[in-house]
């Protein structure tokens, strides 16, 4: 049987897919075969070999022919415990942190209703609301990359949003947005407000004692930056009413056996993880020196595994991004996501290897 023609599908495409669904392009996810992987800001480390061989042993015995377990008390037991979510609190877990977005613009949003949050910041907070029928709006951040919170406290009374999303700290920035205005963004707000703590082991702060404090708060977490990026495991924590309302959009068996296994598994060796956190926050503020002392480079205060430079030298961002990337040294370029990102590139904290190699070769770039 021949393939139907090139053009038959393309209009059958036109007349079904929604319009705004083709103007978009995918997420990218850069091939980094035999690559310095410096653009995702994962864990350099792997686990210990103990540790791999102990999930190894756990996995083993782990049954695939069956749905994963309806009770997931033990493993929601582990991560209250592993992380300090308060007893009183519930919690909710996704595969990985976009899917928990999802489920909260669902369970909020109608069609058209507002999504917000400061703006550049995680671009899945406007791609979910894209999908999932609801209205994005971006509140620019100052020309310093810093919260603007009169435009925030005035955008929210002109467009009544349904749900505020916070990244404390900010990706792609870095910036730790200050407990006062995290609190008068909460008490303005007429809806839900996420405060998404995906970078939160390196900043040392966070807003998880007092999630249950304003009636309208959720904490959520990723596992991906701490050295679990591959099992792909999130978690919001909240007052066990939202729980109740959100868990209802939650796919059903959405967190399989093996993810529930290992996590299990590490979750006992958690010291080797907060190790780890420690190691990049102690090799964060060199990079960061390092690379402010290059000429052209102005770096932005961080509080997550990565550093967000503008390069206004001689050689622009796409120009030094370009240059690393044919040295195999991936880092992600923001040049031309946002005009208030001009020339940025961000930089996650590797390893010290990686960190001297990036080093070696922007020396060598911009002397050039």
């Amino acid at each position: 049987m021949s393939a139907a023609p090139a053009a038959d599908v393309a209009g059958r495409i036109a007349g079904t897919v929604r319009a705004d669904i083709r103007e978009l392009a995918a997420y990218p996810v850069a091939h980094a075969d035999g690559c310095i992987k410096l653009d995702a800001m994962e864990c350099p480390y792997e686990l210990p070999e103990s540790v791999r061989d102990d999930i190894a042993r756990t996995v083993r015995d782990t049954a695939l022919n069956r749905y994963p377990a309806a009770d997931l008390s033990a493993l929601q037991a582990a991560i209250k415990t592993a992380f300090g979510v308060p007893a009183a609190a519930d919690v909710l877990f996704g595969n990985g942190s976009d899917e928990l977005i999802h489920i909260v613009v669902q369970a909020c949003c109608a069609p058209g209703d507002v999504v917000m949050s400061p703006w550049p910041s995680f671009v899945y907070f406007d791609m979910a609301a894209r999908f999932d029928h609801a209205r994005f709006v971006g509140v620019p951040l100052t020309a310093d990359l810093t919260l603007d919170l009169p435009a925030m406290l005035a955008a929210m009374r002109e467009h009544q949003p349904k749900v505020v999303f916070l990244a404390v700290p900010n990706n792609p920035t870095g910036g730790l947005w200050s407990d006062e205005d995290v609190a008068a963004i909460v008490d303005a707000a007429p809806g839900l407000v996420v405060l998404d703590e995906a970078y939160q082991p390196f900043a040392e702060h966070t807003w998880m004692p007092r999630v249950l404090d304003a009636p309208n708060v959720v904490v959520m977490r990723t596992v991906s930056k701490i050295g679990l990026a591959g099992l792909r495991f999130g978690y919001l924590a909240g007052h066990p009413d939202w729980i109740v309302e959100l868990n209802k959009l939650r796919p059903p068996y959405n967190l399989d056996v093996l993810t529930q296994a290992t996590l299990m598994t590490v979750l006992r060796h958690k010291a080797v993880l907060d190790e780890q956190a420690a190691r990049l926050r102690a090799d964060r503020e060199p990079l960061a020196a390092a690379l402010a002392a290059l000429p052209g480079v102005r770096v932005f205060p961080s509080a997550g595994n990565f550093v967000l430079a503008r390069f206004s030298g001689k050689l622009d961002g796409n120009a030094v991004h370009l240059a690393l990337k044919t040295r195999k040294i991936l880092i992600r370029n923001f040049s031309n996501a946002h005009p208030l990102l001009a020339n940025c590139l961000r930089i996650s904290v590797g390893a010290p290897a990686e960190n001297a190699a990036l080093l070696a070769a922007l020396q060598e770039i911009l002397s050039a």
